[in-house]
């Protein structure tokens, strides 16, 4: 097993170093995805790739969105060997110091999982984003047939076992926005990799930089949900198959 770090950035160069420096101490690789940034936000992006050696930096021309960097980090972590892919926000909102040793050593235990944070936010949780991820919750659930068993389909704190992520990106477009969370782990359910939650703090602090777009983000959630839904019903028989079998299997035990 050979596990690393990935980092989309966009517009969040100043709150960079502080993640990395929490990540440091694992020795591990880190992929900082620069996502078409502006000269200030590279500048940061730069002076974290010269202050810590074990930083690689992959840039995007333009930006093209979270999911767009996160999936051509999978297929340079397969290209390079990396076998697990942990996924943290540039932004600083999860707690690292308290969780990430925990969250490696679930995907060491459990290799073939997806181990997913599942956020326990505070009171600076702004209540529009709350109303928004009931919605979404409930989309993921509905698409993966999973009622109940996702406390969270949107959470951006994640370690993914990179082959099964990489053979998604071969044959699937994925969206490259803010659709992207729910759409890799409805596919990844699909496809019968195992999902492990586990509690990760999530503070919004005062004054923090949102890369969120009423419009344009709305958008394309809307129309991953909708493809979701189609891609479901073309898989239903052999996904309600599968969950009738594992009941089964269940109660025999």
């Amino acid at each position: 097993m050979q596990q690393a770090f990935v980092i989309p950035v966009y517009n969040h160069g100043d709150t960079l170093e502080s993640v990395v420096s929490t990540l440091v101490q694992y020795d591990l690789p880190i992929i900082v995805v620069d996502d078409g940034n502006d000269q200030a936000n590279k500048n940061f992006i730069d002076a974290v790739a010269q202050k810590y050696s074990n930083v690689t930096v992959i840039a995007n021309r333009r930006n093209r969105g979270k999911g767009y960097s996160v999936c051509r980090a999978v297929k340079h972590a397969h290209k390079i060997g990396i076998t697990h892919l942990f996924q943290i926000d540039a932004d600083g909102q999860h707690d690292t110091r308290a969780t990430c040793k925990d969250f490696l050593d679930e995907s060491k235990a459990h290799p073939d999982a997806l181990i997913c944070g599942c956020p326990e936010f505070d009171s600076s949780l702004p209540s529009a984003r709350a109303k928004a991820k009931k919605f979404s919750n409930a989309w993921t659930e509905f698409t993966a047939l999973s009622k109940g068993q996702i406390p969270d389909g949107m959470c951006g704190y994640r370690i993914y076992p990179v082959e099964p992520f990489y053979k998604i990106c071969r044959r699937a477009w994925i969206d490259s926005h803010m659709g992207f969370d729910a759409e890799i782990l409805v596919r990844l359910i699909w496809d019968d990799v195992p999902v492990i939650y586990k509690t990760v703090r999530v503070t919004y602090p005062v004054g923090g930089k949102s890369n969120f777009r009423v419009v344009r983000d709305n958008i394309h959630i809307s129309f991953t949900f909708a493809r979701l839904t189609i891609g479901m019903w073309l898989r239903y028989p052999w996904l309600k198959a599968r969950q009738i079998k594992r009941k089964k299997q269940n109660e025999k035990n």
